[in-house]
């Protein structure tokens, strides 16, 4: 059995009876699929996941793992190119030096643009703290009233939090006298995980909730909480300020109408430009694991065990009916004739 070293994913390369009839025909390549016809066949979607071509295609998370950084990076790469222009640009006009009108102002509004991109750009994939992770970013906010000291304080209390204003968002989080700090945040993450809410208590001791970003607006405009007079007024449920936690970067504040402003908006920008350098650096990090686990799963690629895994990833898909089954079958039989069966037969 041959393995094909070549730029696209990993196959096994049809040949003679003995190999192509033992391998996974999904790992032949676009040219197993028209095999069975003369013009292309398009497959009917249907249920199941398709079957994936090649062995670099089995880990799934790990090529989601790969685009998700080299995604979070173009965007930061970009970012920091524009952070540097502005840095050059903020120095010479504090020095004084010749610089048309308008340059500083026309480099912030470009830069507060990409930000604003921010989570399209990358994927969703940093926040606006610039933490990098493959899971949708989230936003941290927190919630006025919403301390440890507070929620320890008085006797037994059902607090009901309605998220997203209708009757299925309503969640309940029982208080009492003598429960932990790791209690309350517990049970507020136990009564608001169907929400996709999690909480953590910050160093200060107030509880710092978060939500993907995609459901921020929704959740700042229906929190609402309703207690029983204790720690939150009893009667109906009453709107609650969501704060959203202050971002990395605000270019929206920067300043450039005096000298002053321009000196705090280029320590701003350093600042920034050092927190986008820091985050490129974790996510280089992430990408170059990455890549270490590309190489691993390359070198076991023909290993027994793997031929072992096509064999039975074949049987499976050709004991199914229906067009995985003979797309399967069909690419198998790929340069197979008569002939070269009834050679074969004459060995025996």
């Amino acid at each position: 059995m041959q393995i094909a070293q070549a730029t696209n994913p990993i196959g096994i390369v049809p040949g003679n009876a003995s190999n192509a009839a033992a391998v996974d025909g999904t790992a032949l390549g676009l040219s197993g699929e028209n095999a069975a016809t003369k013009t292309p066949v398009t497959p009917t979607p249907t249920a199941s996941a398709p079957l994936q071509r090649g062995l670099s295609n089995w880990d799934a998370p790990l090529q989601g793992d790969i685009a998700s950084a080299q995604q979070a990076l173009d965007f930061l790469e970009q970012s920091a190119s524009q952070l540097r222009s502005l840095k050059a640009e903020l120095s010479a006009k504090i020095a004084t030096l010749q610089q048309r009108a308008g340059t500083v102002e026309a480099r912030i509004r470009q830069f507060s643009s990409t930000w604003k991109q921010r989570q399209q750009s990358s994927g969703g994939t940093l926040d606006s703290n610039l933490h990098f992770s493959r899971a949708p970013a989230r936003q941290r906010f927190t919630v006025r009233g919403m301390t440890l000291s507070n929620l320890r304080a008085g006797g037994r209390e059902t607090l009901s939090m309605s998220v997203g204003g209708s009757a299925q968002g309503l969640r309940s989080v029982t208080l009492q006298s003598g429960m932990s700090d790791g209690d309350i945040v517990q049970a507020f993450n136990t009564a608001l995980a169907p929400s996709d809410i999690t909480v953590a208590a910050d160093d200060d001791g107030t509880l710092e909730f978060s939500t993907p970003e995609s459901s921020w607006n929704t959740v700042r405009d229906s929190l609402a909480v309703q207690g029983g007079g204790i720690r939150f007024p009893a009667g109906q449920l009453s709107r609650v300020k969501a704060d959203a936690t202050a971002p990395a970067i605000d270019p929206d504040s920067w300043q450039t109408s005096d000298t002053d402003g321009l000196r705090q908006t280029l320590q701003q920008v350093i600042q920034a430009l050092a927190q986008v350098e820091q985050a490129q650096s974790q996510v280089s990090d992430a990408l170059s694991a990455a890549s270490s686990r590309v190489d691993s799963s390359q070198s076991v690629a023909a290993t027994p065990v793997s031929m072992t895994q096509v064999a039975q990833s074949f049987v499976s898909s050709t004991g199914q009916p229906g067009y995985q089954s003979l797309l399967s079958v069909s690419s198998a039989l790929v340069g197979i004739s008569r002939e070269r069966v009834v050679s074969l037969l004459s060995l025996a």
